[in-house]
């Protein structure tokens, strides 16, 4: 069973979706550089999706350097997640300076902002903590 995942009531694509559990997996240390993604056809049976959805993730995937695949091998992780957590941080910091702006404007105090964030980042210490 591949520890990759999509949701269908998400509003994302799910060939995007599959790039971000990927990505999650490779930054959380569940899979490494040189392990082995599950062939187009096994994940696509496994999700209940189209081979093309599959074969779409891989093939962005691949364009941005996480994964390689070869003929024969199938598809290998290649990035560190060094290189990841260095990608994810910038997005985040975008979203989170955008979220920030638009809170301000919607008369929120930047103390109530301050707060929600905090709480959000003890929520998620809490969801690891329970993980481990």
């Amino acid at each position: 069973m591949s520890l990759i995942s999509v949701d269908f009531k998400d509003r994302k694509q799910l060939y995007e979706q599959i790039i971000d559990s990927v990505k999650k997996l490779i930054l959380s240390g569940e899979m490494k550089k040189d392990d082995k993604l599950p062939s187009v056809r096994s994940l696509a049976k496994e999700l209940a999706l189209n081979p093309n959805t599959i074969q779409k993730a891989y093939t962005e995937l691949e364009r941005s350097g996480i994964i390689v695949t070869m003929q024969g091998r199938g598809s290998i992780i290649l990035a560190d997640p060094s290189e990841l957590r260095d990608e994810s941080r910038e997005k985040l910091i975008e979203k989170m300076e955008a979220l920030a702006s638009e809170m301000k404007l919607s008369g929120i105090e930047e103390k109530e902002f301050t707060e929600a964030a905090l709480n959000g980042w003890k929520r998620a210490a809490r969801t690891e903590g329970a993980k481990k």
